[in-house]
């Protein structure tokens, strides 16, 4: 009770010291001022006032209104409360790979339909559907009867031409026979060849062979289907029968595989500027909605014109498809690297504050005082933003910043759990780096 009586004595002590001298003030004002009192014409002065009355009620009230905005705007330090809790991370400069996000679709590196180069019956199939082929393989035998009895029919009469024409110049080094004759004998022996070879190369049609390595599609014809060149090989079923229109099967590469997308035209620049460097630009893939495996490549060529339809130019990549997992005709989500930012600010975009006056950041000084720094967002990407207008190893404010004022005074909300807790996290942890977008270029 002792202490509580002795801390209300002072307190009131200490409320007459205050009290005494604001009376002396008071007192010291009035003696100054009284004199410009009486000089006053109250008369005047009235009539003033009940002329002008409403004019001075506007005047007060806009003053009043002025104030109180600006009390709320611009709270004073003092007003401001105690200290806010903020959690704070301290920039620096670094390099920022430059992202351009794009959609495109997977496409094959190399596919080719099998059609028939006559018009043949099928003997035999050597392809599954879905095999994986090599280039040279067989795939499908045609019947193959009359073209082999007629290459052998001229391969005969080309081996009875060529040794006539061996014979010829024997009789010609004994002067049997003119130079004339044998000159006729070369001649019949090149033509028998000719078509000798002719004929070999129509039996090879009998035999066709995949030109390419790579997976086959569904196989569209069967043994004793009648094919035809050019064509229209058909696959149509029914109760009664099955036609076929189309290749005889696709032959598809699948590893590797290609990726194409667009690229916005302003965009073209950046990515023709890094390709000159000789290093091909690299892209990261996503396939489908739900897919977490990403896939990584290389640009291969960047389209020769601009499409004026979209704005935009045609840009293909090829990835690795070791597991065969990727197929031609796929969504895919393209993220291209085409240039780094060198030596820039990147802070949380979180920590960014708009206001109808701009972009805006709180930092912090070394005595817990914050300030409101205007900002120019120059990238922003996956919660991280590139901005100017600070600098490197200022402490800026993520977290606590919509209670914040400027001139307020700050705590960090991690050195409470660093006091209770020795293995707590450190107050200002470096931000989790983000690469931005060109798209996103703001």
């Amino acid at each position: 009770m002792s202490k509580i009586e002795s801390s209300l004595d002072k307190f009131f002590a200490k409320l007459a010291q205050l009290t005494s001298t604001a009376k002396t003030r008071l007192c010291a004002i009035w003696e100054k001022y009284s004199p410009l009192l009486k000089k006053l014409d109250y008369a005047k002065v009235k009539a003033f006032t009940i002329k002008f009355k409403y004019r001075i009620l506007m005047v007060l009230i806009v003053l009043y209104a002025a104030s109180k905005a600006y009390d709320y705007f611009f709270p004073a330090a003092d007003k401001a409360g105690g200290p806010i809790t903020v959690t704070t991370v301290v920039v620096e400069k670094k390099d920022v790979p430059l992202i351009i996000e794009a959609t495109g679709t997977m496409v094959s590196n190399s596919i080719v339909d099998i059609r028939p180069m006559i018009t043949n019956t099928v003997v035999k199939i050597h392809v599954k559907d879905g095999q994986e082929v090599k280039a040279g393989d067989l795939l499908f035998s045609l019947d193959d009867r009359n073209d082999k009895a007629n290459y052998e029919k001229l391969k005969a009469l080309a081996d009875d031409a060529q040794s006539q024409y061996n014979r010829a110049k024997e009789l010609v080094a004994k002067n049997f026979i003119s130079k004339a004759g044998l000159e006729t004998s070369a001649a019949n022996a090149k033509s028998a060849m000719a078509a000798a070879r002719a004929a070999e190369t129509q039996l090879s049609f009998d035999s066709i062979r995949s030109p390419i390595d790579g997976r086959a599609g569904i196989v569209n014809v069967f043994p004793g289907s009648l094919v035809q060149a050019s064509n229209v090989v058909t696959t149509a079923t029914s109760s009664t029968a099955t036609s076929s229109v189309g290749a005889m099967v696709t032959i598809t590469q699948l590893n590797p595989i290609n990726v194409q997308f667009v690229i916005p035209e302003k965009d073209i620049p950046i990515v023709l500027e890094n390709q000159l460097d000789g290093e091909p630009l690299k892209v990261k893939v996503t396939v489908g909605d739900a897919s977490k495996k990403v896939y990584e490549g290389k640009v291969l060529v960047v389209d020769n014109q601009v499409d004026p339809s979209i704005a935009a130019v045609r840009v293909k990549a090829q990835i690795p498809n070791d597991s065969m997992t990727l197929l031609p005709g796929q969504f895919a989500r393209v993220s291209l690297v085409a240039s780094d930012l060198k030596d820039v600010i990147s802070v949380p975009s979180q920590a960014v504050v708009i206001n109808p006056r701009g972009k805006f950041v709180f930092t912090v000084d070394k005595d817990g005082k914050a300030s409101m720094m205007p900002i120019k967002v120059v990238y922003e990407y996956q919660g991280s933003s590139v901005i100017t207008g600070i600098e490197a190893g200022d402490k800026v404010v993520v977290e606590g910043k919509q209670n914040l004022r400027p001139g307020g005074k700050t705590r960090e909300a991690k050195a409470d759990k660093a006091a209770s807790s020795p293995s707590a996290a450190p107050a200002s942890p470096a931000p989790t780096p983000a690469t931005p977008s060109a798209t996103d270029k703001k």
